[in-house]
């Protein structure tokens, strides 16, 4: 008798957790759509050219995967890159460009963040998140100064963040 017990429990301990491996062999997450991504990319654009500079803005997905790359008529030809790189930089890492400069200056402990290929540290690239997700991130190239190109970038997010809170 006590061997079917221990059968029976033993049966029941691997249905109950079967469910739970199911589980953990998926991952749902949310990412930005492209209709917000283009919004976000449009309303950066206009605020730079509002102020009078000629830049690229680019939106990846969270995974740093780009999705919308804009393009001032006469922003530099290195803009493009650049803002796509401050784009996936900030997503990557999680943290804005302006902050990863901060604490990556030679001699600091993550001074070697700068050698990373495909890393931009420079002022313009941030995270867009809801609710405590990573949505995605924007990056800006172009302005006099990456203080600028992160102004540009706020706006940016700003425009669509009324359509991310959920």
């Amino acid at each position: 008798m006590r061997l079917q017990h221990l059968f029976a429990a033993s049966a029941l301990c691997i249905l109950i957790s079967s469910p739970v491996r199911a589980q953990e062999a998926t991952v749902t997450y949310k990412s930005l759509g492209l209709e917000i991504a283009l919004d976000a990319a449009r309303a950066a654009l206009a605020e730079c050219q509002k102020r009078g500079y000629q830049v690229a803005v680019a939106v990846v997905d969270r995974f740093g995967t780009p999705q919308i790359l804009l393009r001032d008529r006469f922003a530099g030809p290195h803009t493009p890159p650049t803002a796509t790189g401050k784009a996936w930089t900030a997503a990557t890492f999680r943290n804005s460009t302006s902050e990863l400069n901060a604490i990556s200056q030679p001699g600091m402990m993550q001074a070697g963040l700068r050698n990373l290929p495909n890393v931009v540290i420079i002022g313009g690239g941030l995270m867009i998140e809801a609710s405590g997700s990573t949505l995605g991130a924007i990056g800006v190239s172009g302005a006099p100064g990456g203080d600028a190109d992160e102004a540009c970038a706020k706006a940016g997010i700003a425009a669509i963040q009324d359509k991310l809170d959920f």
